[in-house]
């Protein structure tokens, strides 16, 4: 009597979570706080995201008067990267799906 094989299949929700972390549609919020000087937020967005100095200084203003500015918006793993390094930097920040 012939065995039949059985393969596990690829759920849908497993594809949804590969395409997901694959696409750009994450945003690298940073949040307005009261201990790092806008010059530290300055040189942190060069050195972290590759900003010229004067949008660093854009998205620095932003985080100040407004509270929170999207820094990036990238692929899943690439936005947790950016995030992983700011918060290592002592800013604060979040991770978003773009809408």
């Amino acid at each position: 009597m012939p065995t039949e094989i059985v393969t596990p299949g690829i759920t849908i929700q497993e594809e949804t979570g590969i395409r997901e972390a694959f696409e750009k549609g994450w945003n690298v919020i940073v949040w307005n706080d009261h201990v790092n000087l806008m010059s530290y937020v300055v040189f942190v967005f060069q050195r972290v995201l590759g900003f010229d100095q004067a949008r660093a200084r854009r998205h620095m203003l932003q985080v100040h008067h407004q509270g929170k500015s999207c820094v990036a918006t990238e692929t899943r793993e690439k936005a947790e990267f950016y995030w992983q390094r700011l918060q290592q930097f002592g800013l604060r920040t979040s991770l978003e799906k773009a809408a």
